[in-house]
């Protein structure tokens, strides 16, 4: 079948036609290490655009580095950047911007680790399932992905909480997703405070700017 181009970038095999082949794909050497390539729902989404620089790559910072210790403590996983998350009951293969894993989800079998090639140990490539909690940052470039058609994914997968933030605005949102069987459900309180039941404490995300009129974020934590 014929190769798919995208924007001059980004070659798609044309038997890339089931989730299954398209992970088989994203594991292999020809699966480009530039942009972000998704399957949600049968569709293969690509983009290949640079993430935003205020926006997107210090928000993202601001809570990686605002979570970590936190999962630490907790005795968690978190992995940002290039982190693929497969889930069959949802049609879904994504590399969100942050993932966090609890060992309690993995010894139950929630969420699996797929071993990489050759079976080598404590080598994985992919986690199968849904995470403890996923975070997207909304880029203009894959604002519909974001907001409309991976909820419902994430959601189907069962990932336990889901954050959306987009600080593209003149006010920056960080909303906090619950899971429950109908849907997602939110716990805001006054103050921008959004409760996160992995996590067991509220979180603000706030933007500020710094003397040179840069934007500057953090996520602050307030008691549960």
């Amino acid at each position: 079948m014929a190769t798919v181009l995208v924007a001059d970038q980004c070659e798609i095999p044309g038997d890339v036609a089931s989730l299954d082949a398209f992970r088989r794909w994203s594991r292999s050497p020809a699966f480009p290490t530039a942009g972000r390539i998704d399957w949600v729902a049968s569709h293969i989404e690509v983009d290949m655009s640079p993430e935003d620089i205020f926006t997107h790559g210090t928000v993202k910072t601001a809570i990686v580095g605002r979570l970590w210790p936190l999962a630490v403590a907790r005795g968690m996983h978190l992995f940002t950047g290039e982190t693929r998350v497969s889930a069959d009951a949802a049609d879904l293969s994504v590399e969100p911007d942050v993932v966090v894993v609890s060992e309690e989800s993995l010894e139950s079998g929630r969420v699996r680790l797929v071993p990489a090639a050759g079976g080598r140990p404590d080598r994985f490539v992919e986690f199968e399932g849904g995470p403890d909690l996923v975070v997207e940052i909304v880029s203009d470039s894959s604002a519909r992905k974001d907001t409309e058609r991976l909820p419902i994914a994430y959601h189907a997968a069962g990932v336990r909480e889901f954050w959306l933030v987009d600080a593209r605005g003149a006010d920056v949102r960080c909303t906090i997703h619950r899971r429950e069987p109908g849907g997602w459900a939110t716990d805001a309180v006054p103050g921008g405070i959004h409760r996160s039941a992995v996590f067991a404490c509220g979180f603000v995300l706030a933007r500020t700017r710094n003397p040179q009129g840069r934007f500057v974020y953090d996520l602050a934590v307030t008691p549960d």
